[in-house]
C-alpha cells in the first residue's frame, strides 16, 4: 500500500483533488479536519494551548479559533509551538487510520506538508498549483475574508517555487488545464 502526500497552497484546490480521488475510490485522510477534531478533544493539546495562550483560547463552544488564529499568524514562535503540540498527534492519528485501509494507494491531504518536513514520510508527494491571483479569488469567495487576511495566510506558507523541487507530481488547477486527466495520469503511474 502506497502512502501519498497531497498538498498545495491555500486556494490551490487540493481539497477538490482530494474529493476527485475519493470519488475514484481512493481513501483520503484530511489532516486539517482531523487536526481540528484532535485539537478540540485531546487533553494534552488543550492543556498546552491554555499554557501558551491562557484560558480564553477555549470558550463555551470549544476552541476559540479566531482568537488562536490572531495570535499564531502574528507570532511565528507561537505558531511553531502550536505546530509542535498538534502535528505529532495528527501523524499518530494518520498512522492508525492508514493501518485500517486496504486500498493500493492512500492519500494524506495536508496544507503544510513540505513546510513541516512531513513529506519525507510518504512514498510520493503531489503538489496542486494555481496562479496566485486565482488562489486569492478562491479564498476571498470561500472564506468571506479580507485580502489582508488572505495575504497573511499565504505569507506563512512556502511558495509553489519552493515546493516544486520536492514534489513528485504537480497538478495544475488553473481553471483552464483539464484536472481530471492529470489525476488519471498520476494514478496510472502510481499503480504501475
Amino acid at each position: 500500500m502506497k502512502k501519498i502526500g497531497l498538498t498545495g497552497g491555500i486556494g490551490s484546490g487540493k481539497s477538490v483533488v482530494a474529493r476527485v480521488l475519493m470519488a475514484m475510490g481512493y481513501p483520503v485522510y484530511f489532516s486539517d479536519e482531523r487536526s481540528k477534531f484532535i485539537t478540540e478533544n485531546d487533553p494534552e493539546i488543550r492543556e498546552g494551548l491554555i499554557s501558551l495562550f491562557g484560558k480564553e483560547v477555549f470558550n463555551e463552544k470549544g476552541l476559540n479559533r479566531s482568537f488562536l488564529a490572531q495570535h499564531i499568524f502574528k507570532d511565528d514562535s507561537k505558531r511553531l509551538s502550536v505546530n509542535h503540540l498538534i502535528h505529532p498527534k495528527v501523524r499518530d492519528d494518520f498512522d492508525h487510520w492508514f493501518q485500517s485501509q486496504n486500498a493500493p494507494i492512500v492519500f494524506n491531504e495536508a496544507a503544510i506538508l513540505f513546510e513541516t518536513g512531513a513529506y519525507k514520510r510518504f512514498d510520493k508527494n503531489v503538489l496542486v498549483t494555481a496562479p496566485i491571483t486565482l488562489r486569492i479569488e478562491r479564498v476571498l469567495e470561500r472564506d468571506k475574508t479580507s485580502k489582508e487576511e488572505v495575504f497573511s495566510r499565504i505569507s506563512k506558507q512556502w511558495t509553489d517555487e519552493e515546493k516544486i523541487p520536492l514534489a513528485d507530481y504537480i497538478l495544475v488547477n488553473d481553471d483552464k488545464t483539464p484536472l481530471i486527466s492529470q489525476i488519471e495520469k498520476m494514478i496510472l503511474e502510481l499503480i504501475a
